[in-house]
């Protein structure tokens, strides 16, 4: 039975070898990251690249009047934001919520098949 035991220094070699691992995982996961600093802006960054400079226009500047408050907002979602992904946003036309009771009702409807 002694085969199935490891001996000591391979036992060594073989913790040594898992801190190595742990260790480069650890310093590859942290300098990853970084690399996405300096990707291209996408569709989706350019658009919240415009949200931002129109957020910053917005705090810089006086307070806007009831009027023009409503004519921004009339505009899309809100005064900033304007209507930039609105088709994603979720509202009761485009989810599907099941209650509880029809979740049950399609899973034992299943179960019979």
């Amino acid at each position: 039975m002694s085969f199935i035991n490891f001996n000591l220094p391979v036992k060594r070699l073989v913790r040594s070898l898992i801190a190595v691992c742990f260790c480069a995982l650890m310093f590859v996961s942290n300098a990853f990251p970084a690399f996405a600093v300096t990707s291209s802006l996408t569709k989706g960054e350019a658009q919240l690249t415009g949200i931002e400079k129109e957020a910053q226009k917005a705090a810089l500047k006086d307070p806007m009047s009831l009027e023009e408050t409503q004519k921004k907002a009339n505009e899309g979602i809100n005064e900033i934001q304007g209507d930039a992904d609105s088709e994603k946003m979720k509202n009761p036309s485009n989810t599907k919520a099941t209650s509880f009771e029809q979740q049950v009702k399609k899973a034992v409807t299943k179960i019979k098949d």
